[in-house]
């Protein structure tokens, strides 16, 4: 068993975070909006929408015929699972990765309990151009999962400082 201290595991706190703030969003917005209801926030730029989602990013496979929900429940198992490994074996130096894989965690978490209780995924957040142009709706776990998957990018670039110090010394 890895020392929680020692390990990415130390973030899973922000997955739990994570979680709690997305299903509170997603609650809000089923409690407060009708279904394609529009409310601007930044006219046309920003509104809140309720859709839901049946299948993945870019609603791909939501007309699948609804086996694409077990599908989608296995795949977010595995890599939760696998996140999980990940972060254990991270040494708590590696910061910026394990933040990285804890929004991701937190994200695909937050997604699985809407597909497994819900049966579809609860999107409410609307970028768009004017009545012109529409960003698919998503919502905090969905950013979650992109936000880190854009900081594991980056820390791929970044100099393994633990790397630098150790061959200077």
């Amino acid at each position: 068993m890895p020392d929680l201290r020692r390990s990415g595991l130390v973030w899973l706190l922000l997955s739990v975070a994570v979680i709690a703030l997305d299903l509170l969003s997603k609650w809000v917005a089923e409690s407060s909006l009708d279904l394609y209801q529009q409310v601007p926030v930044i006219d046309g730029l920003f509104s809140f929408t309720l859709a839901y989602n049946t299948g993945a990013a870019f609603s791909f496979l939501s007309d699948a015929g609804g086996w694409q929900r077990w599908f989608f429940i296995a795949i977010a198992v595995g890599v939760s699972g696998l996140l999980l490994v990940w972060l254990a074996r991270l040494p708590r130096s590696k910061w910026l990765e394990s933040v990285a894989l804890a929004l991701i965690l937190g994200g695909a978490l937050g997604n699985l309990y809407d597909r497994i209780v819900h049966g579809h995924v609860v999107d409410f957040i609307l970028v768009h151009w004017q009545q012109s142009w529409y960003f698919p709706a998503f919502n905090i776990a969905d950013s979650a999962i992109t936000v880190g998957a854009v900081m594991l990018i980056v820390d791929m670039f970044r100099p393994n400082r633990a790397e630098g110090r150790a061959s200077a010394a």
